[in-house]
C-alpha cells in the first residue's frame, strides 16, 4: 500500500543504485520523479522514451541526437557523475555518523592508563564517556531544531568547528576533573554531526529507502569501531593516551573540511520553518504525542544503553577481569563491530522490503535480550566458572543484533514525521544519549573487576526495550502503511498524533 502523500512508483528504489536525490551536486530530477530513460532534460524534470532531445539535452535511447545534443555517450557519463556524487554524499554522512564510535572506541584501550595517569578511580574515569554521551544528547537537542530553521549546512559546520577545538583540549587537560569538562564540551558540538546526517537522510529519501540507507550508513559508519579500538592500541603503543585525542583532532579537521566542500544543503528554504525556542518545543511536543513515535525512540534508547554497557564496562572486563591485553582487547572489539556491520548489511539488502520492520526489530530486541540473559548467567556463576571465550561469543551475538535494531527503531520513527525531521532526530538521539551516559556509570559501581554490573544494566535496558515496544508501538494493532510493514509516514505535524 503506497505511503501517504506518495505514488507506488515513489516508494521503488533499485537495489544496487544510490536513488537520484534533490539539491544533490550531478542529479537533476525534481523529487519524488524519476527519469524513465535513465537521461535528464533541462528542466529538471524526466525525459519519456521516444521524444526528441532538444538542444544541449542528452538524447534518449534509439532517437538520433540533434545537431548540439550530447550524443549517446553523454547520459552514461552524466548518470555514472550523478552515482558518483550520491556516494560521496554517503560516505560523508557516513564519517558524520561515525563522530561518536571514533570519540568513545579510540579512547577505550586508554581508561586504564587514564586511571593510573590521572590517579583517579576507575569509576570516575567512566564519567568522561558519561560526559561525552551527556554532551550529544543535549547538543543534539539544540541542533536539531536549529537545523530546521536555518538549514542543514551553518549549523552542522559551526559544530564540527567546536568539536575540534574541543578535542584539542581533551589532549592538554591537567585532570580528570577538566577531562570530563572538556569531553562534555565535545558531546555538544560533536551532536550536529549525529543529528543532522539523520535529518539529511529524511530529507532526501521515505519509506523502504529510508530503512535501506540507514542500513547503508551502517555499514560506513560501523567501520569506525572495527578500526578505532585497534588504531587506539597502537597509539598507545608510541605514545600515551593524549596522542589518541591529537589523532581524533586531525580527523575532525579532515571531516570539516570535506563537509565544507562538498555536502550541499538539502533542506530547501521553503520548507525550513520559523520561530525560536517556543517553536522547537511546540514541534518536539507534538512528536512526542504520538505515541508509536515515542515507543519507537524509547525502544531505541534502552537497546542503546545496552550496547553502551558493553562499551564502557568492556575494557575493564576484558583486560582486568580476564586479564587480556590492550591489543586482545581491540581485536575482539573489531571483531563484535563486525557482526554489528555484518548484521546491519543483511538487514538493509535481505530483510528490508521482504520482511516487516517491526518483525525485524522484534528478533532483533529478542535476541538481545536472550544473549543478555546468558551474560548474566555466566557472569553471576550460576553456570560455573567460564572463561574469555564464552563471555565474548555472548557479546557477539548481542552486538550483531543491534545490527538490526537500531537502524530499524530510527527509521521507524522517522517514518511518522517528514516536516520536523531535525526535532524528530534530536529527539531521536538525545533519549540514545542520555540513556546510554546513565548507564555508563552503573556499569563501574561495584568496581572494575567484576562483569556483574554490566551484565545486569544490558538485561534490564533489554527488557525495558522490549516493554516499550510492546506497550507502546502495539505493531500487531495497527494496519500497515508501507510495504514491508512499517507505519504509515505523516506528511503534516498534525497527524503525528493520529493512531495508526
Amino acid at each position: 500500500m503506497p505511503e501517504r502523500g506518495r505514488t507506488t512508483q515513489d516508494q521503488k528504489e533499485p537495489e544496487d543504485l544510490i536513488p537520484e536525490t534533490p539539491g544533490i551536486p550531478g542529479t537533476r530530477s525534481t523529487p519524488g520523479t524519476r527519469s524513465t530513460s535513465g537521461t535528464l532534460s533541462t528542466s529538471g524534470t524526466p525525459s519519456k522514451p521516444g521524444t526528441p532531445s532538444t538542444p544541449g539535452t542528452p538524447s534518449t535511447p534509439g532517437t538520433p541526437s540533434t545537431p548540439g545534443t550530447l550524443g549517446a555517450a553523454a547520459p552514461l557519463a552524466q548518470g555514472a557523475a550523478a552515482r558518483r556524487t550520491g556516494l560521496l554524499v554517503t560516505f560523508i554522512l557516513g564519517g558524520l555518523t561515525a563522530t561518536p564510535p571514533l570519540a568513545m572506541d579510540m579512547y577505550l584501550p586508554s581508561l586504564p592508563e587514564v586511571t593510573a595517569s590521572l590517579h583517579a578511580p576507575a569509576a570516575t574515569v567512566q564519567l568522561t564517556l558519561t560526559g561525552c554521551l551527556a554532551g550529544m544528547a543535549l547538543g543534539q537537542l539544540l541542533v536539531g531544531p536549529m537545523s530546521d530553521r536555518w538549514g542543514r549546512r551553518r549549523p552542522l559546520l559551526v559544530g564540527l568547528v567546536g568539536y575540534v577545538v574541543a578535542t584539542a583540549l581533551c589532549a592538554f587537560a591537567p585532570s580528570v576533573e577538566s577531562l570530563v569538562a572538556f569531553r562534555l564540551v565535545q558531546g555538544l558540538a560533536g551532536a550536529a554531526g549525529i543529528v543532522i546526517a539523520r535529518a539529511v537522510v529524511r530529507d532526501l529519501h521515505d519509506g523502504m529507502a529510508m530503512a535501506r540507507f540507514f542500513s547503508t550508513l551502517m555499514l560506513i559508519s560501523g567501520v569506525a569501531p572495527v578500526v578505532a579500538p585497534l588504531i587506539g592500541g597502537q597509539i598507545l603503543r608510541v605514545t600515551d593516551w593524549r596522542g589518541v585525542f591529537v589523532v581524533l583532532t586531525a580527523v575532525g579537521i579532515a571531516l570539516t573540511a570535506l563537509v565544507w566542500v562538498k555536502l550541499p544543503e538539502t533542506l530547501p528554504l521553503a520548507e525550513r520553518h520559523g520561530g525560536g525556542v517556543g517553536a522547537a518545543l511546540r514541534s518536539m511536543r507534538t512528536l512526542l504525542a504520538d505515541r508509536v513515535f515515542t515507543g519507537y525512540t524509547i525502544a531505541g534508547g534502552f537497546a542503546f544503553a545496552a550496547l553502551f554497557a558493553y562499551i564502557a564496562a568492556s575494557p575493564y572486563v576484558v583486560q582486568e577481569v580476564y586479564g587480556a591485553s590492550p591489543q586482545t582487547f581491540s581485536l575482539l572489539f573489531g571483531l563484535n563491530s563486525v557482526g554489528l556491520v555484518a548484521a546491519g548489511q543483511f538487514n538493509g539488502k535481505v530483510l528490508v522490503g521482504r520482511v516487516s520492520l517491526d518483525t525485524v526489530l522484534a528478533v532483533g530486541l529478542t535476541v538481545v535480550t536472550l544473549a543478555a540473559g546468558a551474560l548474566l548467567l555466566m557472569c553471576t556463576g550460576v553456570l560455573g566458572e567460564v572463561g574469555l571465550a564464552p563471555v565474548a561469543a555472548a557479546l557477539f551475538v548481542l552486538m550483531s543484533a543491534m545490527g538490526i535494531t537500531l537502524p530499524n527503531t530510527q527509521a521507524l520513527a522517522l517514518m511518522r514525521t517528514r516536516h520536523h525531521a531535525g526535532s524528530a532526530s534530536a529527539l531521536l538521539g538525545t533519549c540514545s544519549f542520555l540513556i546510554g551516559a546513565v548507564a555508563s556509570p552503573l556499569v563501574g559501581i561495584a568496581g572494575e573487576h567484576t562483569a556483574v554490573p554490566m551484565a545486569v544494566v544490558q538485561m534490564a535496558a533489554a527488557l525495558v526495550a522490549v516493554a516499550c515496544f510492546m506497550a507502546l508501538c502495539r505493531p500487531w494493532n495497527r494496519r500497515a502503511g508501507v510495504r514491508g510493514g512499517g507505519p504509515p509516514c505523516s506528511s503534516a505535524p498534525e497527524n503525528l498524533g493520529e493512531e495508526s
